[in-house]
């Protein structure tokens, strides 16, 4: 990951058909701005199924069904010189197939809340502060009998930063960059805390087995970020959201580059039905891959190995906008 950071912060830089922030996080000029000012709210929830089932199928296959549920509110602020743009994302899924247990294939709790000042109306630059949070709703597991590798609030991820930020005025664009960003990771689970888990420092234990001292349940770091983010209607009715994160810790391996990129596409068939295609690349030095079991111990040890991780999703289903609802009362 070193030697890409100059490619990807020159895709960052250039790449405004790939990466580029959501109209929704900025403010686009107005012939008469004062009528778009104060709170703006979004509310939007939905249900997506896949299922697939076999009979008398003689290539055989495995009936099975799915559902992931998405939420978002939104609220945003602006006045003359200010805003401040907050968003609440939550996504669950679960998959069944015949025999087997139910297990989840979506989990993700997310909060981003951004805060601008524009010193001069004519720029494209302005300053910025940002924070995002990131936690899951339930245990995660490789294999159901098993010990959870996370779990509610292990790990979290905190994101506290101050910078600048590029293409408030221009549609669909921006490109954030913050020199001074506070990574936060929290690992609130005492099993998961000794094994080490997501780059906390682990355990440690004595000849005989006996934990000599905890494990840490926070890690701080101190580093760079960059984020582009983009937003378009590439054809008619299939919306594009894409959000790609780069950060480099100052104090450990700087230069080595922590990667998130997560890429969605919405298909509006109708006012209530929709679909989604998303993938969801990530790399992060700190999370480990490979687990082993200490004999001595019985406890999860976390092995060196990370990779790139990649999840893709795909589902059909059923969206509504709670404000319709409030309209129709």
């Amino acid at each position: 990951m070193k030697n890409s950071l100059v490619l990807l912060i020159a895709v960052l830089l250039f790449g405004e058909c790939v990466f580029a922030q959501p109209s929704d996080l900025f403010l686009n000029p107005l012939e008469d701005k004062t009528k778009d000012y104060g709170w703006k709210t979004l509310e939007v929830i939905g249900l997506y199924f896949n299922q697939v089932s076999f009979n008398n199928w003689n290539a055989g296959g495995a009936n099975s069904i799915s559902a992931i549920f998405n939420g978002k509110v939104q609220a945003n602020y602006k006045s003359e010189k200010l805003f401040w743009n907050s968003n609440l994302f939550i996504r669950y899924g679960v998959n069944k197939q015949e025999s087997e247990p139910l297990r989840k294939t979506e989990d993700a709790i997310s909060i981003i809340s951004n805060f601008g000042y524009e010193k001069n109306e004519n720029s494209n630059w302005f300053y910025s502060t940002r924070f995002s949070f990131n936690t899951q709703f339930a245990d995660g597991y490789n294999n159901p009998d098993e010990e959870p590798i996370s779990r509610f609030m292990a790990p979290a991820y905190l994101f506290m930063g101050a910078g600048l930020e590029y293409g408030r005025h221009i549609e669909k664009l921006s490109f954030y960059a913050s020199p001074l960003t506070l990574k936060t990771t929290f690992v609130l689970d005492k099993n998961l805390a000794n094994s080490g888990a997501f780059g906390v420092n682990p355990a440690i234990f004595d000849m005989d087995g006996n934990i000599i001292k905890e494990g840490d349940t926070v890690r701080s770091e101190f580093g760079f970020l960059l984020t582009n983010q983009y937003q378009n209607e590439v054809f008619e009715n299939i919306m594009l959201n894409s959000l790609i994160r780069l950060y480099s810790d100052y104090l450990n391996n700087f230069g080595n580059i922590d990667l998130e990129w997560e890429i969605n596409f919405d298909f509006k068939v109708n006012k209530y039905v929709s679909a989604i295609f998303g993938s969801h690349l990530r790399y992060d030095d700190d999370i480990k891959t490979e687990l082993i079991r200490n004999e001595i111990t019985n406890e999860i040890i976390v092995v060196e190995g990370p990779k790139l991780q990649w999840k893709q999703l795909l589902g059909v289903g059923f969206i509504v906008n709670l404000e319709d609802f409030g309209k129709q009362k």
